[in-house]
């Protein structure tokens, strides 16, 4: 079964509210200081795991995908090698960048976000929008990534957790501040399976509920066991890395690639470093969320495939880099 709207991918930010809304927002807010956390001094901090080149089998090859995310056919691709952050950016991290350049993501400019609405940290009159087709989608004026969950929210004891809140064209801008680039969708994959050829997970293919990765349990949406311990966002070292050394790529939260998505895309793919489509509407994302769940989304997969607007956000969609080759 499969709700519509898949649940665990948050809207586009412009189907919440007019464009009005913007000129209801709270303007220069004040951001609430990150935890301190341990840092080199340098732009970019976050540990790496290094892949190396390789042909590796592309998409879905047990027949777990949805139809329509275009995760077929399976199909041979080659990366040359690569280093990737180890773990989502985090929380502490994003906020040195914001301190560095006094950028203003997109969610502070639009003056409003996605929140799940058991998350919700805001007073009611701040909710401005709730999409008929995904009620546990609020818009929620004040939401932002030092408000992950609306303006009564910080990220007090979350430093290192993912940034969350970001949308594509705020990954670009940290990643041309810490002179990075995002991955491709081959590069994430590849990162991803570590090592494991055609697995479902980065673990293998066996499922052990609540003891692998930061997902939903329970019934959806209404109630979360909290079987993991979670939520939302989990920390970012929650669980165990794969073989290459990569932290939570699937769950906790999805992850900006670089590509243009477009569903047909893998019959058409080059067999050398393919970077996606030279255009389309929406960017890819990868790794499902806190909200992932068999019942109704099951893209906690690495072969599992999104997509959202450049300037979208929420508060289940962060990101990693990848070093300039």
């Amino acid at each position: 079964m499969t709700i519509e709207g898949h649940g665990c991918c948050a809207p586009t930010h412009d189907i919440f509210v007019d464009a009005s809304v913007a000129d209801k927002a709270r303007g220069d807010s004040e951001v609430a200081p990150v935890d301190a956390a341990t840092s080199t001094g340098s732009r970019h901090d976050i540990e790496q795991a290094a892949v190396p080149g390789q042909a590796f089998r592309m998409g879905d090859a047990d027949g777990a995908g949805n139809p329509g995310d275009g995760e077929t056919p399976v199909h041979e691709v080659w990366v040359d090698a690569f280093s990737i952050d180890a773990t989502t950016v985090t929380n502490s991290a994003f906020a040195r960048f914001i301190a560095d350049t006094g950028y203003r993501t997109e969610s502070e400019v639009f003056g409003y976000s996605a929140v799940f609405h058991l998350a919700l940290a805001a007073d009611l009159d701040d909710v401005v929008g709730q999409p008929p087709q995904t009620p546990w989608w609020l818009g929620v004026r004040g939401a932002d990534w030092a408000h992950p969950a609306g303006p009564l929210s910080s990220l007090a004891g979350l430093a290192e957790h993912p940034v969350v809140q970001v949308s594509w064209n705020d990954a670009r801008a940290y990643c041309a501040w810490a002179g990075r680039r995002l991955p491709t969708e081959a590069e994430w994959e590849c990162a991803a399976r570590g090592g494991l050829a055609g697995a479902r997970y980065p673990w293998g293919d066996e499922w052990d509920e609540g003891q692998r990765c930061n997902i939903w349990q329970g019934r959806f949406p209404a109630v979360n066991t909290l079987a993991d311990g979670w939520l939302t966002t989990a920390p970012v070292r929650e669980f165990e890395p794969n073989g290459y050394g990569l932290w939570q790529s699937v769950g906790n939260v999805w992850e900006w690639c670089a590509d243009w998505w477009v569903e047909g895309y893998y019959a058409a793919s080059p067999a050398h470093n393919p970077a996606g489509p030279a255009s389309g509407e929406q960017r890819s994302m990868r790794g499902g969320s806190y909200l992932c769940h068999d019942s109704y989304c099951n893209r906690y997969r690495n072969s599992a495939r999104a997509s959202n607007t450049a300037d979208s956000a929420a508060g289940n969609v962060g990101f990693r880099t990848v070093a300039l080759a």
